[in-house]
């Protein structure tokens, strides 16, 4: 699937950049930019993130899982991050209110 528009980029791509970043270092903190960098590419309009942060998160949880050690306290974090954004994610749009929307 398509998960990147203005840089042609399918969510295969980014999954994979996702796993070669956390066999580097199983902890760092993964950010869509973060992504796009190791990817060469750059984020232009960005309505691509939020996907981004989702495929983040659910590549991270499964990372984890799989591995030797237990996942439970980054899976308790993503949840809480996943949390954060159902909650604010559909009344806020950077910072504004979703009837003042530029786009």
């Amino acid at each position: 699937m398509l998960i990147c528009h203005c840089n042609i980029i399918t969510e295969k791509e980014i999954e994979q950049t996702i796993i070669n970043l956390l066999d580097e270092d199983p902890w760092q903190l993964i950010v869509p930019a973060k992504v796009y960098h190791a990817m060469r590419k750059r984020g232009r309009c960005c309505g691509c993130f939020p996907n981004v942060v989702e495929t983040i998160i659910r590549v991270t949880e499964n990372y984890h899982a799989r591995s030797e050690g237990s996942g439970a306290d980054i899976v308790s974090h993503l949840d809480r991050v996943r949390g954060l954004r159902v909650q604010y994610g559909s009344r806020f749009h950077e910072r504004r209110t979703a009837d003042h929307r530029a786009a």
